[in-house]
C-alpha cells in the first residue's frame, strides 16, 4: 500500500514541477497592460480590475491551437479560452464584464498579428461587395456617463419610487436569458433589501411589465460597448458607415 502511495504522491511533485515550470515560461512571454472598455467601473471596489487595467500577454504558436480546438469551436467558446489564457492579472476570468471580454478580444488580435484587419462590406451605392482594411486601434469606447458605487453597482428609480441598485453581466451570466432570469442577474438592490428571494420576489409579484421594459431598456442604452461603425470608401470615392461582425476567422488572416 505504502508503495502505491509513494507512486501517487511522485506522480503529484512532478505535475506540480511541470505547472511551476510552464508558469515560469509564460513570465518570460512579452505583455501589455491593456486600458479596459469599462474603465473598471462595473467592478466592485475590491475587484483586481477595479483599476480599469488588465496585463495580457502575446499569444505563441502554442496559443494557436486554441483557435482550431473542435470541441472549443463547436461549443462556440474559443475567444472564452483564448483570453483566459493571456491574462496575466490573477482574476477570475468569470467574473469579466462582456463588453471589456470584447475589448480584449480585439487587444489580443493586435497584439498578436497586428492592428490591420481585412474585412468584406457592402457598397450601399452600387451593393457590390467591398474589400477593405480596418485598423482595429480606431475602434473606440462608446461615452459611459454612469458612475458606480464601491460594488460596481449603479442606482435606478421606478416610477413608483422604488430603488433598485443593478450591474452589467459578466462573462459567466450565460447567454440567451430570460427575461426574468437576466433580472434575478442584474438587480443585486431592491430598496434596502439584498436578499436573492425578496429579490425574487420582487421581480415575480411588483415588477410591472411596463415598468421591467422601462428598466430593460435603460440598462440596454447604458451599457459601456465599443463603435463598432466604421468609415469605408465606396466605389465612387465617397464614403459610408458600416458595422462589421467578430467571427472565429478574427484571427486569421
Amino acid at each position: 500500500m505504502s508503495g502505491l502511495t509513494d507512486r501517487v504522491s511522485n506522480q503529484d511533485l512532478i505535475l506540480l514541477a511541470k505547472q511551476q515550470y510552464e508558469q515560469d515560461k509564460r513570465k518570460t512571454i512579452p505583455s501589455e497592460v491593456i486600458q479596459l472598455i469599462t474603465n473598471g467601473q462595473v467592478y466592485p471596489k475590491t475587484h483586481p480590475l477595479r483599476s480599469g487595467k488588465i496585463e495580457m500577454r502575446y499569444m505563441t504558436a502554442y496559443d494557436e491551437d486554441i483557435l482550431t480546438n473542435p470541441s472549443y469551436l463547436r461549443e462556440g467558446i474559443v475567444f472564452d479560452k483564448l483570453i483566459e489564457a493571456l491574462i496575466v492579472t490573477p482574476v477570475e476570468y468569470s467574473t469579466i464584464s462582456k463588453i471589456d471580454q470584447t475589448g480584449l478580444i480585439i487587444a489580443a488580435r493586435i497584439l498578436s498579428y497586428g492592428k490591420e484587419y481585412p474585412v468584406t462590406v457592402t457598397d450601399p451605392n452600387t451593393k457590390n461587395k467591398l474589400s477593405s482594411t480596418i485598423d482595429l486601434t480606431k475602434i473606440l469606447p462608446k461615452q459611459f456617463e454612469l458612475e458606480s458605487d464601491d460594488h460596481g453597482e449603479f442606482d435606478y428609480t421606478l416610477e413608483s419610487g422604488t430603488n433598485l441598485k443593478f450591474r452589467f453581466l459578466s462573462t459567466g451570466d450565460g447567454e440567451e436569458l430570460k427575461i426574468s432570469e437576466f433580472l434575478e442577474r442584474t438587480i443585486m438592490q431592491v430598496n434596502d433589501t439584498r436578499n436573492l428571494e425578496d429579490i425574487k420576489n420582487f421581480i415575480r409579484y411588483e415588477f410591472l411589465a411596463k415598468d421591467s421594459k422601462k428598466f430593460r431598456t435603460y440598462v440596454v442604452n447604458n451599457i459601456p460597448d465599443l463603435d463598432m461603425k466604421y468609415e469605408f470608401e465606396g466605389e465612387d470615392g465617397s464614403t459610408f458607415i458600416a458595422g462589421f461582425p467578430i467571427g472565429t476567422d478574427f484571427f486569421w488572416f
